[in-house]
């Protein structure tokens, strides 16, 4: 029987303020358009104390190109491989274009994504996995196209208990995975250049 979830005022104020600092995110606009951010039940039994988000990335045509979560953990006692009493673990699943899929270090591309995007807010400890699946299809669905996804499973200590920077890393590395240009930066036009907005 999983036990019952901490009630907010038995929270450790230091695990509340990183709490809220980790669902800020949701309180303006999404830091993309292509972005939906929602909070979600974090798993009960990786850490006294839990906290957890998810995000979808979705095309003008309403198709899911990517979707993650981000769950902050905290143990007042800390574990091994933690600095610190938080860890932060991160999973995205993407679909990958063939052309992507083929390029035998998109696992590296995709795990430096990860550490850049990191870098502004302040971590140590990383670890994590990277995996490219390709789905064929046979017999009556032989008609189908292959489909490849990417997979991305990573945790870390953060620094601090402001986890704002890496929310939006998580975001960044998620539109990143969907094939999306930085923030910032428009898609490319047929026959030109990027701009900056």
């Amino acid at each position: 029987m999983t036990p019952p979830s901490p009630a907010p005022e038995a929270e450790p104020a230091v695990f509340r303020r990183a709490a809220a600092s980790l669902r800020s995110v949701l309180d303006g606009p999404p830091p993309r358009p292509e972005l939906d951010l929602e909070e979600i039940p974090a798993p009960q039994r990786l850490a006294p104390y839990a906290a957890a988000l998810s995000g979808s990335i979705w095309r003008d045509d309403d198709t899911e190109t990517a979707s993650g979560r981000l769950i902050l953990l905290y143990d007042p006692a800390g574990r091994d491989g933690w600095a610190g009493g938080f860890r932060l673990v991160a999973y995205i699943q993407a679909d990958l274009e063939p052309e992507v899929a083929a390029d035998e270090l998109i696992g590296q591309v995709a795990w430096s994504w990860l550490l850049e995007a990191l870098e502004p807010a302040g971590f140590t400890g990383e670890s994590g996995t990277i995996t490219r699946a390709v789905s064929e299809s046979f017999g009556d669905k032989r008609g189908e196209p292959s489909a490849t996804e990417l997979e991305l499973r990573a945790s870390w200590s953060p620094t601090g208990d402001e986890l704002a920077a890496h929310v939006a890393a998580w975001c960044e590395v998620l539109a990143s995975t969907a094939g999306l240009p930085p923030a910032g930066v428009a898609a490319m036009p047929p026959g030109g250049g990027g701009t900056r907005r």
